[in-house]
């Protein structure tokens, strides 16, 4: 994940929003030559020359999980469109943008530009500078990945800036029936182990009707799903170098102290156990923690990091209508559902659409429901509040850049 998602597939996303910027911007040609007929008389003839302008001041706040996959999208976007860009990471994850920040300014000056084009501001929990970067009034463009609290008070208050938000969601899957039991459980298994769920498209919550399901090799109860996952999820991290490849680090200390937490109850079907990795001693790696949800206030928030739900719902049409709610309420990036009935694949289709969240269908082979690829995938729709906008589409550039017309008699 380090590599990946940090390096490449990072790189690729900051350059789908350079492609997109480029693609908007040379829509209106630079230099046009405009004539009106006038009858007898000559015609008008006018030349046009259009140049694109930048916002102002782009404000980059990073995340602490994914620095440079939150961050390059928006910051490659701004600057594309010719805005200086303030990088201001957060204080548990500076030296991947400090990096970034170094590397940008070496290429800006040595192709003769300023290098103050991007600067770095680093700060500490104890010291913060988000808030008073964001109120600057010369900083027309904020890129934000983070909480829903300080999400909210940034499109608030930095009413001088166009603001790009990334917050905290609730993400689901719907199991109704499979044909591929085996495929399913693996691919969910892998799903919720990857980077120990600290991926803002993880699923938290997995609906299964409370009768079961129907699959491949006969009918399988609630209980008999929820076993069969917590088994999929403990073999896969049963051997120790793997799993610590699997999982990765826990990054926040509030991520460690959640998981002790909601692992006391007595509604747990998986517990989480510690991982040594060696070479890394200080390393905090954990298992997925699986519990029983025993009423809907208990799975209804996010609860970030690698912790997930079995609910049982009356029916499939109960579980649509309870993700159609969350999504609404509590916003989502990923939606995952399991059917071998079209009609309930068409129906839950016809719910991604209506709340605007991405949805997956029957995934059992090497495609996990928290995985997007750059200039095939969109990351987020901006449709719910778990963000406002898309990674990338042509909404997500267009506003950075103005376009200011010149003419003259010729």
């Amino acid at each position: 994940m380090a590599f990946q998602a940090g390096g490449p597939h990072a790189q690729d996303r900051g350059l789908e929003a350079v492609v997109y910027a480029y693609e908007d911007m040379t829509r209106t040609p630079a230099v046009a030559r405009w004539e009106k007929p006038q009858g007898k008389r000559d015609p008008l003839v006018m030349e046009k020359h259009f140049t694109v302008i930048p916002r102002g001041i782009g404000l980059v706040i990073g995340c602490s999980t994914f620095p440079t996959w939150n961050s390059y999208p928006g910051l490659f976007a701004s600057l594309v469109t010719g805005n200086a860009v303030i990088v201001k990471p957060h204080p548990g994850g500076v030296l991947p943008l400090a990096i970034t920040v170094e590397i940008c300014r070496d290429v800006l000056s040595e192709e003769g530009f300023n290098p103050n084009i991007v600067t770095l501001a680093a700060d500490s929990a104890e010291a913060p500078l988000a808030k008073e970067l964001a109120l600057a009034p010369e900083v027309k463009l904020i890129d934000f990945t983070g909480s829903t609290t300080f999400g909210n008070w940034l499109e608030d208050n930095a009413r001088q800036a166009l603001v790009y938000t990334e917050k905290a969601g609730v993400n689901c899957v719907i199991i109704d029936s499979t044909d591929n039991f085996r495929g399913m459980i693996g691919n969910l298994a892998f799903t919720l182990s990857l980077y120990s769920g600290q991926m803002c498209t993880t699923p938290q919550n997995i609906f299964i009707p409370e009768g079961g399901i129907e699959t491949e090799d006969g009918h399988k109860s609630f209980d008999e799903v929820a076993a069969a996952l917590a088994t999929g999820v403990e073999k896969l991290n049963g051997d120790d170098a793997r799993a610590s490849a699997i999982l990765g680090a826990i990054q926040s200390k509030a991520t460690l102290e959640r998981i002790g937490e909601y692992g006391k109850g007595d509604n747990v079907i998986l517990a989480s156990r510690s991982v040594p990795m060696d070479g890394f001693d200080g390393a905090t790696i954990q298992t997925p923690l699986i519990l029983k949800a025993t009423d809907e206030s208990s799975y209804t928030a996010e609860l970030f990091g690698p912790i997930s739900f079995v609910v049982p719902s009356k029916d499939t049409a109960d579980s649509l209508k309870i993700v159609e709610n969350s999504v609404k309420n509590h916003g989502a990036i990923s939606f995952g559902i399991y059917s071998a009935s079209d009609e309930v694949l068409d129906a839950a289709e016809d719910m991604a659409c209506r709340v605007g969240v991405a949805i997956s269908f029957n995934l059992t082979g090497g495609v996990y429901v928290n995985q997007t690829a750059a200039f095939s995938d969109f990351h987020a729709t901006g449709c719910n509040p778990a963000a406002n906008a898309a990674l990338s589409d042509t909404a997500y550039v267009s506003n950075r850049y103005r376009v200011v017309q010149s003419r003259k008699h010729i």
